[in-house]
């Protein structure tokens, strides 16, 4: 995918994701572009991997767009950011995972954001409350 497909697809699930969720995060987009399996997160997710970065299927140079692009588009929706831990799941000791092999507080702080609107995340609720 080129970068300008790339461009466009993400501002569509940025948007997408905002409309459906309220909130658009790294990983969910990840996983929308099959730059990162379900299973390899779920490895992720039970520390069987040391970073989310080690098992995507691109360089970081694209990871490193992708979070950029992230960025840009929720700005422009001028969503909150709001960074969310991510924590081991499992039966062993919970930890703190990392997405980034350099482990940078920079890196690891844009993954973890996400990025809420938090509108159209009462509507939701309310819609949900409604059923």
């Amino acid at each position: 995918m080129s970068n300008k497909e790339l461009e466009k697809e993400i501002k569509r699930l940025v948007h997408s994701n905002r409309y459906l969720k309220g909130y658009v995060c790294a990983v969910d987009v990840l996983l929308q572009l099959n730059f990162l399996s379900e299973s390899d997160y779920e490895s992720w997710q039970l520390g069987k991997v040391d970073c989310l970065e080690e098992v995507c299927s691109v360089d970081l140079v694209k990871l490193s767009l992708v979070n950029k692009l992230i960025r840009r588009y929720a700005v422009e929706l001028d969503l909150e950011s709001s960074w969310t831990a991510y924590n081991q799941m499992g039966k062993r000791l919970s930890r703190r995972l990392r997405f980034s092999q350099s482990g940078s507080k920079a890196i690891e702080e844009q993954y973890a954001t996400h990025y809420v609107d938090k509108k159209r995340m009462a509507e939701l609720k309310e819609n949900s409350s409604n059923i």
